[in-house]
C-alpha cells in the first residue's frame, strides 16, 4: 500500500516540475540582475556614436578606390545608386587614408566588447511572443533582424579581413559593401524608433548598482532576478576595459617603437621588421606572388603608353632622368599603415609628358609584373598623377628597393591606399578612362 501511494503521488508532483521548465520565451528565463534600460541605454549611446563613425569611414575607404573610374577598380559593379556619393579621392593632407582607415580598423576591433554587451543586454526581446504585437512593434522587430544580422555580418567580416582570413566564399569587398548597406537600412529605423526613448531613460540617471525604481516597468529587467554578483556599473566597466585591451593590443599597428610591438592581435603588430631602410611592413612578398629574380633583372623594362607611342626604359635610363622624393606612408585596407618613408623615383607627370600629355597628364591604367590576385592593375585619377608627390619609386630610404616592396619599380602616391600603390610595375597607360 505504501509503494501504491508513492506511484499515485507522483502524477501529481509532475505539474510542479514542467511548471518549472521555462524556454527562452518566457521571461522568467532570463534572470541576470544586471540587465535594463538604463544599462542598454549607455551600451546604445556608445554604439550610436561608434556606428556612425565606422559607416562614414567605410564610405570614405570605398570612396578611396575610385571605383567609378575604371572597371579594374571596381569590386562592386553592381552598386547602383549606392555608388551616389563618390567623389575623386584627393591627395592631400598625405596621411587622409591612414587616418581614415585606421579609425575604420581601430574603433571597428573596440567596439566587439560594446555590441556583444548590447546583443546580451536585450537577447530576452528577440524572443519575446508574439513576434508582434502592432505595426510599430513589427517595424522594430524587422529593423532589429536587420541592425543584428548586419552587425554581426560586418564585423565578422571586417576582423576576418584585418587578420587576412578570407574564409568566407565571395569577394570581401563586395560582401562587405553590401552588408554595410543592410546594417544601415536597421541601424537607421532602430535609432528613429528607439532614440527618444534611450534619451527619456538617460535624462532618469546613469545606473550606479541599486535596482531600478521607475514608475513603470523595466521591461528588460529579470522579473525573477538572481542575487547580484556585479552592479551595473560594474558591468559597463567589464566593458570598458574589454574596448580598452583591445585598444592597446591593436591600434599600434600604424605606429612604429613601442606601440607597434603591443599590436599583438593584428598582422602588421607585435614584431620588429629588422634593420635597414627596407624594413618596414609590407602586405604580399615577392615569393608569394610568385616575382623571381627573372622577373626583375637586367631584362626588365618599363612599357609607357600614351598619344606619343609606347616607349620603354630600362631601370639605369629611369634613374638616369630627374629623380624627386617625396615622404609618404603605406597605408593598408586592413588597417594597418607605416610612418613616413622617404622615396624616390619619376615623377608621374613627368612620365606623362613622355607619353604625349606635357601640359595636362590624364588617368593612368598601371599593371604589375604580379600575373594573378587582387589589384595586380589599378587605375589612378588624373589628380593624383599630377600631384608633384606621385612617383614611380625606385628607392626608399635612401636605398634601392627590396623585392618585396616592389623592386625595380613601384607606385607610391599620397592619401592613397596601399593596393593602388603597385608594386613590380611593368607597363603604364595614360589617356583618359
Amino acid at each position: 500500500m505504501p509503494e501504491r501511494r508513492r506511484i499515485a503521488s507522483l502524477p501529481d508532483r509532475l505539474p510542479d516540475r514542467l511548471t518549472a521548465l521555462r524556454t527562452p520565451a518566457d521571461p522568467g528565463f532570463w534572470r541576470s540582475p544586471v540587465r535594463g534600460v538604463r544599462f542598454t541605454a549607455v551600451l546604445g549611446l556608445v554604439l550610436l556614436v561608434g556606428l556612425t563613425l565606422l559607416f562614414v569611414t567605410g564610405l570614405l575607404s570605398y570612396a578611396a578606390y575610385n571605383p567609378d573610374l575604371d572597371p579594374v577598380n571596381d569590386k562592386t559593379p553592381g552598386k547602383g545608386l549606392l555608388g551616389f556619393y563618390l567623389f575623386a579621392w584627393p591627395t592631400g593632407p598625405h596621411w587622409l587614408y591612414r587616418l581614415t582607415q585606421g579609425l575604420h580598423v581601430t574603433v571597428g576591433i573596440v567596439l566587439v566588447p560594446v555590441l556583444l554587451a548590447k546583443l546580451w543586454s536585450v537577447i530576452p526581446r528577440l524572443f519575446a511572443l508574439p513576434p508582434a504585437r502592432s505595426v510599430g512593434h513589427a517595424l522594430e522587430r524587422i529593423s532589429l533582424l536587420l541592425l543584428v544580422g548586419g552587425a554581426l555580418f560586418e564585423f565578422l567580416t571586417g576582423l576576418l579581413n584585418i587578420q587576412l582570413d578570407y574564409l568566407i566564399p565571395g569577394s570581401f569587398y563586395t560582401l562587405h559593401f553590401y552588408g554595410a548597406w543592410v546594417f544601415l537600412a536597421g541601424f537607421v529605423a532602430h535609432v528613429a524608433l528607439k532614440l527618444p526613448q534611450a534619451v527619456r531613460v538617460l535624462r532618469s540617471g546613469i545606473p550606479r548598482g541599486e535596482p531600478d525604481t521607475p514608475a513603470a516597468p523595466d521591461p528588460l529587467a529579470a522579473p525573477d532576478p538572481l542575487p547580484a554578483t556585479l552592479s551595473r556599473r560594474g558591468a559597463l566597466a567589464m566593458v570598458g576595459a574589454g574596448s580598452l585591451l583591445l585598444l592597446i593590443t591593436s591600434a599600434g599597428r600604424s605606429f612604429d617603437g613601442p606601440l607597434r610591438r603591443l599590436a599583438l592581435l593584428t598582422p602588421r603588430g607585435g614584431t620588429e621588421e629588422g634593420p635597414g631602410p627596407n624594413a618596414f611592413q609590407v602586405n604580399k612578398t615577392a615569393a608569394a606572388v610568385r616575382i623571381t629574380p627573372a622577373d626583375t633583372g637586367e631584362r626588365w623594362r618599363l612599357t609607357v603608353r600614351g598619344p606619343a607611342g609606347e616607349l620603354r626604359f630600362s631601370r639605369a635610363e629611369l634613374l638616369a632622368m630627374e629623380q624627386h622624393s617625396a615622404a609618404l606612408p603605406i597605408a593598408c585596407v586592413e588597417g594597418w599603415s607605416t610612418s613616413d618613408q622617404l622615396w624616390r623615383g619619376v615623377r608621374l607627370s613627368d612620365l606623362a609628358a613622355l607619353a604625349g600629355y606635357p601640359d595636362s597628364p590624364p588617368d593612368v591604367f598601371v599593371e604589375s609584373l604580379q600575373r594573378s590576385g587582387s589589384f595586380r592593375k589599378a587605375a589612378l585619377r588624373d589628380n593624383q598623377v599630377r600631384d608633384g608627390r606621385s612617383l614611380l619609386a625606385l628607392e626608399v630610404n635612401g636605398a634601392p628597393l627590396s623585392p618585396d616592396h616592389g623592386y625595380p619599380a613601384r607606385i607610391i602616391v599620397p592619401a592613397a591606399p596601399g593596393v593602388l600603390n603597385t608594386k613590380w610595375v611593368e607597363t603604364l597607360t595614360f589617356g583618359e578612362l
